[in-house]
């Protein structure tokens, strides 16, 4: 992804805060909106290491633009490099999606 500009995106959503990545994030055509695109995640092959990544690419791995109201945005940062994506309870600040647990490491 060199040469890239790469954003991180803090937005809530239904009583959660969302972090996710993209490469483009403009100021939208519909008055009142940000538009967010070409959304960046993790690819794995075989098993899933981040639970959180897995539910965020469900969610918006077919989306092309996501227009989020100007109020539901909490921060846009630019960033040199992609970190976890996350989805927070408002509130609590917990993370909704957890990792499932993996048995102590073999002595």
């Amino acid at each position: 992804m060199t040469g890239k500009t790469l954003y991180k995106i803090t937005f809530l959503s239904h009583g959660k805060v969302y972090e996710l990545y993209a490469q483009r994030v403009d100021s939208g055509r519909l008055w009142g909106f940000v538009e967010v695109a070409e959304l960046v995640f993790d690819v794995h092959d075989g098993v899933v290491v981040d639970p959180a990544e897995e539910r965020l690419r469900d969610e918006f791995g077919n989306t092309r633009t996501l227009h989020l109201p100007m109020q539901a945005i909490l921060r846009i940062e630019e960033v040199e490099k992609k970190g976890q994506s996350a989805i927070r309870d408002a509130v609590s600040g917990e993370k909704v999606v957890t990792p499932f647990p993996l048995p102590a490491r073999p002595r």
